[in-house]
């Protein structure tokens, strides 16, 4: 059987498996040279800055069997992901048009880093492609969106932006760290590009950092080009590890979908909050085209708390089993306000503007049983 003809579940076990004298768990790999032919391309030199040793090379097919995707390449962080992409892609002097509620890392390397080197960005509204036109310049070479955003949740018209894009000969970039392959698969979708913080879903147990671009061969060479001069590699172990947690990524992702929506729809019949964004919602902006475009809306959803900054700082502080901290995707649940931690970065006009203010707060579901983080919840707002 090819890759093609296996199930989701089948190769986040299977793909891109490592066979080393019969090891059904496959070894990692601590050498960081590799003995090499004389004449070889600098970029294929096995060595460990190069992003092609066997714990990386397998991760990294793994996940671009997972997403559909011809190859893939791991690297260091999601940042590391989101930069090597984009830097593959723009030169000075270009123009990038990117989604509005970004995470905060990414607005600061559009509005701070790549505008050093000379490139221009437009933040625009993904779920409103009709007024990119006015935006829109012969200087612009990328579209960089998310296909759920953090921390509102909001599900982008993914249809409309790559055709927008390929009228016009854009390249696409979208991180779908929070769908997760499991629950949306962009490439699928026209998308030339797809990117994970694999820090979350992909790993699951919150114990490394890594990111992972996955697209056609010829695009992820050309980032594989940029990273090996960036140095952005991920240590064999991280990677021995991050295969470890794509096994699985299927059972966690399905329960956290399920988790998330029942403890959505519980607080949103509680007096304290105001608002839940979880896209499962009938109330939610983008509810229609997240039930047809996503097989679930992942574990990571947002609430507005009734009493401002001071209500949500109260409610952390009483929570017992979601713990107080940054992240998403593993499998314990965290709570956090976005304003604090993953948008701190992020200028508070534009944060005002977006709608990410002092009572909103950010949960990330994990793998507990939906009861007893009910419970905790609403305990938390009660008292």
């Amino acid at each position: 059987m090819t890759d093609d003809e296996l199930r989701p579940a089948t190769l986040a076990v299977h793909a891109g498996r490592l066979a080393v004298h019969g090891a059904v768990v496959a070894p990692v790999f601590h050498s960081a040279i590799y003995e090499d032919a004389p004449g070889a391309d600098y970029h294929d030199v096995r060595y460990i800055r190069l992003n092609n040793t066997p714990n990386a090379r397998s991760v990294a097919t793994a996940v671009a069997a997972l997403e559909g995707g011809e190859a893939g390449l791991v690297l260091a962080s999601g940042m590391a992901a989101i930069a090597t992409a984009l830097l593959s892609v723009v030169r000075s002097g270009d123009h990038v048009l990117a989604s509005r509620g970004l995470y905060g890392g990414t607005h600061g390397l559009l509005t701070v880093d790549l505008a050093r080197l000379g490139v221009d960005v437009d933040f625009v509204d993904p779920c409103a492609v009709g007024e990119w036109e006015d935006v829109v310049t012969e200087r612009t070479s990328a579209v960089l969106v998310e296909s759920i955003s953090n921390p509102l949740i909001r599900v982008g018209d993914h249809g409309a932006i790559v055709a927008f894009a390929r009228a016009r000969g854009l390249t696409t970039i979208v991180d779908n760290t929070l769908a997760s392959p499991l629950n949306f698969r962009p490439l699928d979708h026209g998308y030339d590009l797809c990117l994970h913080s694999a820090t979350k879903y992909l790993n699951g147990h919150s114990d490394l950092v890594a990111g992972v671009v996955v697209g056609s061969r010829d695009r992820v060479l050309a980032a594989k080009k940029v990273a090996d001069h960036m140095g952005g590699s991920l240590d064999p172990d991280a990677c021995a590890r991050l295969r470890r947690g794509l096994t699985t990524l299927e059972l966690r992702v399905r329960r956290q979908n399920a988790t998330a929506l029942t403890i959505a729809r519980a607080l949103a019949r509680r007096p304290e909050i105001l608002t839940v964004h979880h896209p499962g919602l009938p109330t939610h902006a983008d509810h229609a085209r997240a039930a047809a475009l996503l097989a679930g809306a992942g574990g990571l959803f947002s609430v507005e708390v009734d009493g401002g900054g001071e209500a949500a700082l109260a409610m952390l502080s009483r929570l017992r089993l979601f713990r107080r901290a940054p992240s998403f995707g593993g499998v314990e649940s965290l709570a956090t306000r976005p304003m604090d931690t993953s948008h701190r970065g992020v200028p508070e006009a534009v944060r005002a503007a977006e709608g990410i203010g002092p009572g909103l707060v950010r949960l990330s579901v994990g793998v507990e049983a939906p009861e007893d983080l009910l419970r905790d919840l609403e305990q938390a707002l009660a008292r």
